[in-house]
């Protein structure tokens, strides 16, 4: 199989959709002689924040000497960012090889009377099976959805993240926050630490579920605190602090935005709750790892004129942390937005979070079938300027004219645009 019948052998997969349940990824990882038990994990859920915390984390073990892997849905550009070892993507061959050994299990599901595997659980069984061939120590998982019915959700884990619960796939997991948070409880198993940083109703379901599998849980701003320093050389400066108010560090991690100061501080305490028995991690890694990381696509500034700031927010929480972020850096500037949402989002709520009646906006398609028509997002849009584009390039070219040399322009709206405008701005 070479890497583009692999690919195509993936876009067959999607007529099976989204179908969330174990058995079958259960099934497929028992034929293939379970690759995920051959390696250590931390598995991360959460709404907002897990892939930037996947990615820190991943960064400190990798520092630290450990061969880690990182797993993580969707790509951007390409499907060989979601596996990633010691710091390299999976090559073309690499992906085809383990998308065709994974395939010849495929067969032998529907065979046994279950449904065909959907395209999610063919990538994430040939993950950890590249994982496995590769002899990776850890692997970091992000959780594709929810994560009690996640085919990730397999894994007997030394850590379990759940970043934050806010609303987002409610036609999934759920219409409100407590059932949600149901669902990336779901994660937790027996014995094992929780680190997070929710909130509210959501938190309190967490530690209700922690304390039914006797976990230990560790909470942001109970149990460990983060703080925002300043910002130097396109770095995040932050404190970190644990319960008894003893500073544990002051570290410069590479990723900007105001909400990274507690995904930073729950990918922290995560490394210093692995360093109780891993000892190759410790805090010189993890101020090593943080200079290191990276994580394109989410508030990724690409200097120029104008200034161009790509950030994958495709949620209503999403799209108010990234308003307060232009906010903050970018608050004397004129926005630009290029806009585009996928139909099955909360459109209404994630235009009224970002957009201000000053901006200018360009709306166009992103590229799915579930893209929403430009004009309906639109009209949700109030701003004094609104337009639309036939094509992502059309509207990238257009948005760029509006910023001018001074202006900012970002990229927002679903990780299907990002992806799209990315690759032609970074070419």
């Amino acid at each position: 199989m070479t890497y583009e019948e692999s690919l195509e052998y993936l876009a067959n997969l999607n007529k099976f959709g989204i179908n969330l349940g174990l058995a079958r990824i259960e099934k497929l990882l028992e034929l293939m002689d379970h690759p995920e038990r051959k390696f250590k994990t931390i598995h991360v859920a959460g709404t907002n924040g897990k892939g930037s915390t996947t990615a820190m984390l991943t960064s400190i073990l990798t520092a630290s000497g450990i061969k880690t892997g990182m797993y993580t849905s969707p790509h951007l550009s390409r499907y060989t960012e979601r596996m990633i070892v010691k710091g390299q993507e999976i090559s073309p061959s690499q992906f085809a090889q383990a998308i065709e050994y994974t395939s010849g299990f495929v067969g032998k599901i529907a065979a046994q009377g279950l449904d065909h595997p959907t395209e999610f659980e063919v990538l994430t069984a040939a993950a950890f099976y590249h994982f496995a061939m590769c002899g990776v120590e850890y692997a970091v998982v992000e959780v594709g959805l929810g994560g009690l019915l996640d085919s990730t959700n397999v894994l007997m884990p030394e850590v379990s993240v759940i970043t934050n619960v806010t609303l987002d796939h409610t036609d999934k997991c759920g219409s409100t926050i407590s059932e949600i948070a149901k669902h990336k409880s779901g994660i937790i198993k027996q014995g094992i630490p929780v680190i997070t940083a929710a909130t509210g109703q959501a938190l309190d379901i967490i530690k209700s579920v922690s304390r039914e599998n006797s976990a230990t849980c560790y909470v942001y701003e109970e149990d460990f605190f983060g703080r925002f320093l300043a910002i130097e050389e396109q770095r995040q400066k932050i404190v970190v602090e644990l319960k008894e108010a003893r500073e544990i560090g002051r570290f410069a991690v590479n990723l900007l935005g105001v909400h990274q100061v507690n995904n930073c501080a729950v990918a922290i305490m995560t490394a210093i709750v692995l360093g109780k028995n891993e000892k190759r991690i410790d805090l010189s890694a993890v101020e090593k790892g943080l200079l290191q990381v990276r994580w394109p696509g989410r508030f990724e500034v690409i200097p120029g004129q104008p200034t161009i700031i790509i950030d994958g927010a495709h949620n209503p929480d999403g799209a108010r942390v990234l308003r307060e972020n232009l906010d903050q850096f970018y608050g004397d500037k004129e926005i630009v937005f290029l806009l585009g949402i996928l139909q099955d989002k909360d459109v209404k709520t994630i235009v009224k979070n970002l957009i201000r009646f000053k901006d200018k906006v360009v709306v166009v398609a992103p590229i799915s079938e579930r893209a929403g028509k430009p004009e309906v997002v639109a009209r949700e849009i109030h701003a004094e300027y609104v337009e639309t584009a036939n094509s992502i390039n059309e509207g990238l070219v257009r948005a760029i004219e509006l910023a001018g040399t001074e202006g900012v322009l970002c990229v927002a709206g679903s990780l299907y645009l990002v992806g799209t405008a990315r690759k032609i701005i970074c070419k």
